[in-house]
């Protein structure tokens, strides 16, 4: 039995797990972060990082430890432990994640390139079809995750971004803008709510145990050590997420007097993609833009597909990669925008009580790990984030709430979608008030009839 990982193994496991944790979106929030908040760009990157690197990190930890997100889940009630795993992975997975890892980089990096008369619905299918056909190459055998997206796809990927960065520095631009009111005024908060919206902590639910499966795959079967290589893997996978947010931010941050118009990130890495390279730019982007979503698609895939072939028993891991690659490959060229108005709701819903079942864990020593303060912080995080989940969907589609939009309005935190945060506390502080009053009763009082 192999007793430890080689530290060139152990890089490979933490290069795994960047990759799957970096898509798209964690592409185009920092160049935007680094272009809005000016000089306060560092401020703001520190507290973005809190809710971008450190809680998806702690989120692997946690499954890790628990030996899958059904088992944290069991941890509130055994009914929540079959309904919140499947929501998390039906929405992040086949209803949001996977369809986007496709169209994303072919809207962003190749709709723009195509020749006027090709047909764009064409164009999506060749590249989805090629996309999906090598993620789910890629996926079938999770045992070998490690070695293709560890070794070659995520150390592409660094070398390419690493390449645009060092473009830019090579240019010597710095052209900086004022910050933004929301950065000016608060550069913390808003720092931390950018991060906070990246959703990563919901992908860490799912990819938690896709880590734990690589490294017992290394012949690492002893649970404490699997533990432990999780912990130093995501460490370095998380250092090496700052040090990417960072790249980008400065990006961002230098180079925002010379495209002030921009209003996204996917802009921003655009014109600098062409300023710096000029035509092979393009390529770059695209090349930058499809390796992250591959690597992320790759690791929902195959934590989708693990999840529901241990749930049912009744379909191989294969059939339910193929069912979910193929489900993806449909909505991402018919679908994805009506899949997009029940997926997104269902995630701002669940998004909340993923965080507080992680903070509920890391801390259950305090409530002495008490069944009742699990499942009312996450029953009262759940009533309140999908009242507030449901208000705001109505509100974006104009139906009038009357006096319960202004009630809502009037709450703390509301409008920055995290109204959930201080009855969540507050019920978990109770239950902790509690737990320890009730316990030290219960201690004396048996003190006492042992002296009787």
């Amino acid at each position: 039995m192999k007793k430890s990982l080689t530290r060139a193994e152990m890089l490979t496991v933490s290069l795994m797990l960047f990759g799957m944790f970096f898509g798209a979106g964690n592409l185009i929030f920092p160049p935007m972060l680094g272009k809005l908040s000016g000089g306060k760009v560092w401020i703001s990157l520190s507290f973005f990082c809190i809710t971008a690197v450190v809680f998806p990190i702690l989120g692997t930890l946690v499954v890790a430890k628990t030996k899958g997100l059904t088992n944290l889940a069991k941890k509130v009630s055994p009914m929540f432990a079959l309904i919140f795993p499947m929501l998390i992975y039906l929405s992040i997975g086949p209803g949001l994640g996977i369809p986007r890892a496709a169209t994303l980089p072919f809207e962003m990096a190749f709709k723009p390139y195509l020749p006027e008369s090709f047909n764009v619905n064409l164009a999506r299918f060749l590249y989805t079809c090629a996309f999906f056909g090598c993620a789910y190459w890629l996926a079938l055998n999770p045992k070998k995750i490690v070695k293709r997206s560890g070794k070659f796809l995520t150390p592409a990927l660094l070398t390419l971004i690493t390449l645009l960065f060092v473009g830019v520095l090579s240019k010597k631009v710095f052209m900086p803008m004022n910050p933004s009111q929301a950065y000016m005024s608060s550069p913390h908060f808003t720092g931390f709510l950018e991060g906070y919206n990246t959703m990563d902590t919901i992908a860490a639910l799912n990819f938690g145990l896709v880590i734990s499966l690589a490294i017992r795959a290394m012949n690492i079967n002893n649970d404490k050590d699997v533990l432990t290589y999780t912990k130093k893997g995501g460490v370095v996978a998380g250092a090496f997420l700052v040090i990417i947010y960072t790249m980008l931010s400065f990006v961002g941050y230098s180079t925002a007097g010379l495209f002030p118009k921009t209003t996204n990130g996917a802009e921003i890495l655009t014109n600098v993609a062409r300023f710096t390279f000029g035509s092979f730019g393009a390529v770059l982007l695209a090349s930058i833009f499809t390796l992250a979503c591959l690597t992320t698609c790759i690791g929902l895939i195959t934590s989708v597909s693990q999840y529901f072939f241990e749930l049912t028993n009744k379909m191989t891991y294969r059939k339910w990669a193929t069912l979910w690659t193929v489900t993806a490959l449909v909505v991402s060229n018919f679908g994805l925008n009506t899949i997009l108005k029940l997926s997104v709701p269902v995630l701002s819903a669940i998004y909340p009580v993923s965080l507080v079942l992680i903070v509920l864990s890391l801390s259950e020593n305090l409530f002495k790990k008490s069944t009742a303060v699990y499942k009312w912080t996450s029953y009262v995080t759940v009533f309140v984030s999908v009242v507030s989940t449901v208000a705001n969907t109505l509100e974006a589609n104009k139906i009038s709430i009357g006096a319960a939009n202004s009630f809502l309005n009037s709450l703390p935190l509301y409008k920055e979608g995290m109204v959930w945060v201080i009855p969540a506390f507050f019920t978990m502080f109770v239950g902790c008030v509690l737990v320890r009053f009730l316990s030290s009763n219960k201690e004396n009082l048996e003190l006492e009839l042992e002296n009787q």
